[in-house]
């Protein structure tokens, strides 16, 4: 692919397993689908040996890598969906920032944020496809790859948690310099929001047309805000995004791909997430999920949430974990995922052990229900 031949987004394999499109959908499924946020990753040895030599950022622009990095875990877990390699921080480098992968620290801006003047070096305009055109090659190439195994998911981060990353510089426990411009310089985060957004909308309609079957935007920061915060700063431009990206879809004869919605620690916003144009809200592990399927009604899926700890647990105690969810969910119009992304040193057979059980119990539940 890298000057070699690019496969083009058409004549892509007849899907083989749409378990988890139905689900979103809401329509009946024979085992409630799985999939796991960070699926491809480090807790992998294969991951490890692939990405050895390469930088971070250098590996997500390899479409060849990306795909390779998506696949590993479809060949190890009989996994429902795969989710494409890639970061969310692809979006502020698009916007003309640096950002380095620094180990032990974790992703690191080199000019960060600091005024409101510093708006001004932000691309105001951004061709995505000229800026991240390597996604929609990996999602091609990947979508081609998979054979039909299993539908393919695009993501983006949301406006909100991207511009905490652009101005903090890197992680953050507080976000206490992103949220000091909600308050200081309303209209400025507004600005930055909204060029963030559009980008975002681009992104996400490019990703689709290059092949992705379903997306899912990533507002990873949600608990950082709060219910006011949140109303003014991030709901409305989670709103704007699903309805821009399904109206462009519906313009340029796209398929209308299920969205998912994940605003980690956003409880105190699941109806209004239930009523933002998702079919899919995803759910952290710190809420129960009697009480989000009260919140958001029967119209959307839920997706989550088992606490990615727990698969630290003995594979047994793992089996009851999922079984207990399964029963507290329902196995319709329900995703099993963790209630976050994997970590490093997970041992991949209690991943295997977890994948599995969704899959046994929730045939064991249908069958008798």
């Amino acid at each position: 692919m890298e000057g070699g031949e690019r496969l083009l987004p058409k004549g892509f394999p007849k899907l083989k397993n749409d378990t988890f499109l139905r689900a979103a959908r809401g329509e009946e499924t024979e085992h409630t689908p799985v999939w796991c946020m960070r699926q491809a990753g480090r807790y992998l040895p294969e991951f490890l040996e692939t990405r050895a030599s390469q930088d971070f950022f250098a590996t997500c622009r390899s479409p060849k890598l990306c795909c390779e990095l998506t696949l590993q875990p479809l060949r190890r877990f009989p996994l429902d969906a795969a989710i494409i390699f890639s970061d969310i921080l692809v979006v502020p480098q698009a916007l003309g920032m640096e950002v380095v992968m620094v180990p032990g620290k974790g992703p690191t801006f080199t000019e960060p944020l600091k005024e409101v003047e510093d708006l001004l070096k932000l691309r105001q305009k951004v061709d995505v496809t000229a800026e991240l055109g390597y996604v929609f090659q990996a999602i091609t190439l990947t979508r081609h790859s998979l054979e039909g195994k299993v539908p393919l998911i695009g993501f983006s981060g949301a406006p909100w948690t991207l511009m905490s990353y652009m101005i903090e510089g890197g992680g953050s426990t507080t976000m206490a310099k992103a949220k000091s411009w909600l308050y200081r310089h309303p209209e400025a985060s507004h600005r930055l929001l909204r060029l963030l957004a559009d980008v975002i909308i681009d992104y996400l309609v490019g990703q689709v047309a290059a092949g992705a079957q379903a997306l899912q935007l990533f507002e990873s920061h949600a608990g950082h805000l709060g219910p006011e915060l949140f109303q003014d700063f991030a709901l409305p431009y989670i709103r704007d995004i699903a309805q821009a990206v399904k109206s462009k879809l519906k313009e340029e004869a796209l398929p209308l791909v299920p969205m998912i919605i994940f605003a980690k620690d956003a409880h105190y916003a699941l109806r209004d997430l239930a009523h933002a144009g998702y079919e899919v809200v995803g759910l952290d592990w710190t809420i129960r999920p009697q009480e989000a399927r009260a919140q958001v009604g029967k119209e959307v899926t839920l997706q989550g949430n088992l606490d990615p700890c727990a698969l630290y647990a003995p594979k047994e105690k793992i089996g009851e974990l999922v079984k207990k969810m399964l029963e507290s969910f329902g196995t319709q119009r329900y995703i099993a995922n963790l209630g976050h992304g994997l970590y490093p040193d997970m041992n991949p057979e209690h991943v295997g052990a977890f994948v599995e059980a969704v899959h046994a119990h929730s045939r064991h539940i249908n069958k008798h229900s």
